[in-house]
């Protein structure tokens, strides 16, 4: 199944099952609230159980609590029933309450009271006598308070503001018994037993509540159920029409939108898959159409970017080839139509034949050392051998190396380095590359010319400056110097280059010592390669390191 048909199916699935149970629910919903609000509105039922709680919470007893049913009953036309909770027994019904018979309760669950209170009980070592003194009062309020209301007495509360308890402000009359009943003789204390659990709890306050409640169940009144409206009120229903109608339209529309999405997404996802299959077919000049920003337009860019990528790299492995083969035909047919002459007896093998031969042979084998060394290094797996380096003593070295070429030549070879920069690399592959450098300046400079090695250095950096008096370098051919098998003679003819490997190499080995290198020339005035790397204290230890891992790893400890 393709994307967009299963895409279709899922999103409409997703729609149709959406749909469906919106309608149920919204269906259910609405029948149940229409008849919960025609047998009891939201706020009546606030007021009745507030006003109810209230009332056992102060008077300690739900004796004569039918007066506040009659009351409540009255105000918000609600037929209410309560019983207790504890056995079931009627505490009061409107019905009965306004002389007629009692109808059935609907089927809505009842609402349960609570009159205990629930004292501001916290966290903290003190909170166990808080507990014992709240249930002791608690007795000792409720006894009072449940006396006075059997007795006729009107009944005045307040809260207590630390710990939110009822306490009874009425003053009794005269040769009252509810202080005797109150307050007897023995005062009352209760068992702190099951408190002194809670001090280990892991949240005390909560665990006190709950003691608070269990040690005052036996005094508190009794937890009612309140049973509002009748069996045989006709609440109104609402009508599934509407309903269902909203419902086909909303899932007609998501199929609508699924289909425009789907047609949205799936054309430039069709593009891309076209161009993807073209692209493996070998066609690197396929480019996806791109239109917007958003995230299938950022694919495309990114795929025509990773096309571009891949066929540049294809053109450069292709000139890369073409470099190859033409840096070693000439030599090999060369030592071939010698070879073949000796076979055949055409020439004889004199001395400086066999000489000829044996530099054309070093000529090839120099090439392949050094695209070996470019692979490794560009691989980061070329070996190093770091330590502690003085570039002073490497640039003498070089000056020593290369001074009898440059004699021959007519090439006067200088070398100004005054300070004793250190740097932590390694010796032999700096020099390798300042070999490099100093070749290229003596195969540009005409006799009479100058060749200037000069080290120069802060703290922190180390820099070789390589100038020559030579030809200069052309502004457009500056970007392409440390390309691989470039070189600015066109005719590539061996006495105005090496291979063209040798700054591809350079460059890389200054890169894998963390520094850099620069070029400015000017054409007939001479060119100057800049090397700058970092440099080392003068106290540092040399602590050579051998390994073949990366020399981000290797040469960068100091």
């Amino acid at each position: 199944m393709s994307f967009r048909l299963r895409a279709l199916a899922l999103l409409m699935f997703i729609a149709v099952t959406a749909t469906t149970a919106t309608t149920w629910l919204t269906l259910r919903q609405a029948t149940t609230q229409v008849r919960e609000t025609a047998t009891a509105e939201q706020d009546d039922i606030k007021r009745i159980t507030t006003e109810l709680r209230a009332y056992g919470t102060a008077h300690g007893t739900w004796y004569n609590v039918s007066d506040t049913v009659r009351h409540l009953a009255a105000e918000t036309g609600q037929r209410i029933r309560i019983t207790s909770d504890t056995d079931g027994s009627l505490v009061a019904d409107s019905d009965i309450l306004a002389g007629r018979t009692p109808r059935k309760t609907g089927t809505a669950p009842p609402l349960l009271i609570d009159p205990r209170p629930e004292p501001q009980l916290r966290d903290g070592p003190g909170e166990l006598k808080v507990l014992i003194w709240a249930i002791a009062n608690y007795y000792t309020q409720t006894r009072y308070a449940a006396c006075l209301t059997k007795a006729g007495v009107p009944l005045q509360t307040k809260s207590d503001p630390l710990h939110g308890l009822p306490v009874v402000t009425t003053k009794p009359p005269a040769g009252s018994k509810c202080t005797r009943e109150a307050y007897p003789g023995a005062r009352f204390i209760p068992d702190g037993s099951a408190a002194e659990a809670c001090q280990t709890a892991a949240e005390p306050g909560p665990c006190l509540q709950r003691v608070f409640k269990q040690r005052t169940s036996d005094i508190a009144p009794p937890r009612l159920q309140i049973r509002l409206g009748a069996l045989d009120d006709v609440p109104p229903t609402l009508s599934a029409a509407p309903v269902i109608t909203v419902a086909a339209v909303v899932g007609i529309l998501v199929i609508l939108c699924a289909l425009m999405l789907g047609r949205t997404v799936l054309h430039p996802v069709r593009a891309l898959t076209e161009a993807t299959r073209s692209l493996g077919d070998g066609n690197l000049r396929h480019r996806v159409p791109v239109a917007g920003r958003d995230e299938i337009a950022q694919l495309a860019r990114a795929f025509n970017r990773m096309a571009a990528s891949l066929q540049a790299s294809e053109e450069r492995q292709r000139r890369l080839t073409g470099d190859i083969a033409h840096e070693l035909r000439t030599p090999l047919a060369n030592l071939r139509g010698y070879l073949e002459a000796l076979r055949d007896g055409v020439l004889t093998p004199t001395p400086d034949l066999l000489d000829a031969l044996h530099g054309e042979a070093l000529l090839q084998q120099r090439i392949v050392d050094d695209l070996q060394d470019l692979a490794l290094a560009e691989a980061g797996a070329l070996t190093y051998h770091c330590t502690t380096a003085n570039l002073r003593d490497l640039l003498h070295a070089c000056h020593t190396a290369h001074h009898s070429h440059a004699a021959a030549a007519g090439i006067t070879l200088e070398v100004t380095a005054d300070i004793p920069a250190r740097v932590h690399g390694d010796p032999d592959r700096l020099r390798q590359a300042l070999s490099n450098l100093v070749t290229n300046a003596l195969r540009a400079t005409p006799p009479g010319g100058t060749v200037t090695l000069a080290l120069s250095g802060t703290t922190d950096q180390a820099a070789v400056r390589v100038h020559d008096t030579g030809t200069g370098i052309p502004a457009d051919h500056l970007p392409h110097l440390f390309d691989r098998f470039w070189r600015a003679d066109p005719a590539r003819g061996r006495t105005t280059g090496g291979s063209g490997l040798g700054l591809a190499i350079t460059r890389q080995i200054i890169t894998d010592h963390h520094g850099t290198i620069h070029v400015e020339s000017t054409l007939g005035a001479g060119t100057t390669f800049t090397i700058t790397i970092p440099a080392v204290q003068a106290d540092t230890p040399a602590t050579p390191a051998h390994d073949t891992r990366s020399v981000a790893t290797i040469c960068s400890q100091k």
